[in-house]
This record gives structure tokens, sequence and C-alpha cells, in this order.
């Protein structure tokens, strides 16, 4: 947006996700281990196991949901891992209900396939709508960058980080 400071973009090298799957084993490992702490909570609202495998592993408790549902539970999350498109909910409907399920300082880490670079845009307008900050970008690939070959990536993942903002909803997010 103009005007708004740049946030940081990192690569991770892990796998692409399979067939059907919002990410790979490898990514929920990052997500897990980067986003939270041990007695953090993490709302599971992606497709396939690769996510929960990680919090099981990493020793976190989770919640296990399907984006569609209005409660998430009563505790509130560390983190919130979810696919994209969302559900039956407008894109700042879902991440209002984000904004109100996580804790202070949580984060929400939206997946996207790599391609379409409206979307990314798109989803940060709606989680600002929403009260969330934009903190991180994330983009995966299936191997490190060579050096002096950065444009040779094979980027298969957008992870955007969206983090639980102190501003008021309605002002701009510092």
């Amino acid at each position: 947006m103009p005007g708004d400071s740049p946030v940081p973009i990192t690569v991770w090298p892990v796998p692409a996700p399979g067939d059907g799957e919002t990410m790979s084993i490898a990514m929920g490992v990052r997500l897990v281990h980067n986003l939270t702490h041990p007695s953090g909570l993490v709302i599971d609202l992606t497709v396939g196991p690769q996510l929960a495998r990680a919090v099981i592993a990493a020793h976190r408790r989770s919640h296990l949901q399907e984006a569609r549902q209005v409660g998430w539970g009563r505790d509130p999350a560390m983190l919130i891992v979810t696919g994209w498109p969302v559900g039956d909910a407008s894109p700042v409907e879902f991440f209002r209900r984000c904004r109100a399920s996580l804790e202070p300082g949580g984060c929400v880490a939206v997946l996207l396939p790599h391609g379409d670079v409206a979307v990314p845009v798109d989803v940060v307008v709606a989680a600002r709508q929403a009260g969330l900050a934009y903190l991180q970008h994330v983009v995966a690939a299936d191997q490190p960058p060579q050096h002096g070959h950065q444009d040779l990536l094979d980027i298969h993942t957008d992870v955007l980080i969206l983090t639980r903002s102190t501003t008021p909803v309605g002002h701009v997010d510092g």
C-alpha cells in the first residue's frame, strides 16, 4: 500500500504441498516453530494432516477446525493457519473472526498458491480492514536460492503472516 512500510520477505526452502493439500510437512514445521511457543494454541484450518503432525511433534495444543465454523474454541490462539480462499464468509468477516480468536501478538498465516499477484494484495487489504497488520511475506521454494542465481527460484507458495494489531479497527496499522 502506498505510504506503508515494506514487510520483510523471507525464502523458505520447503517442498511443495501434495495435490489437494495446503502445505508440506516441512512448511507446517516451519510455521509452528517460528510462530508459536510451547504453550501456544494453534487453530488448523488447512487441508491435510501436515500442520497437525507438526503441532503434535512440537508438543503444542491445537484445534482442528473447518473454516466455515463460527466458533473456534474459547482459548485464544497464538497461530491460525489457513489456505485461501476460505469458506462462505467474506474475507473481512473471516479476518474479524481470526482477530477475535487471537491472543495479543498472535498471528494468522495465509497460504496462497504462488502466481496471481493480485490475490496477496486483496488478502492484505481485507486483513487490514479487520484490524490485522501485515507482518511478513514468506515465499516457499523447492530449493534454496543459489548464490548468484536468485532469479531461478521455483516458488510454489506465498505465505502472508498477519498479526493482531494494537491499533483500533478503522485506523492505519503501524
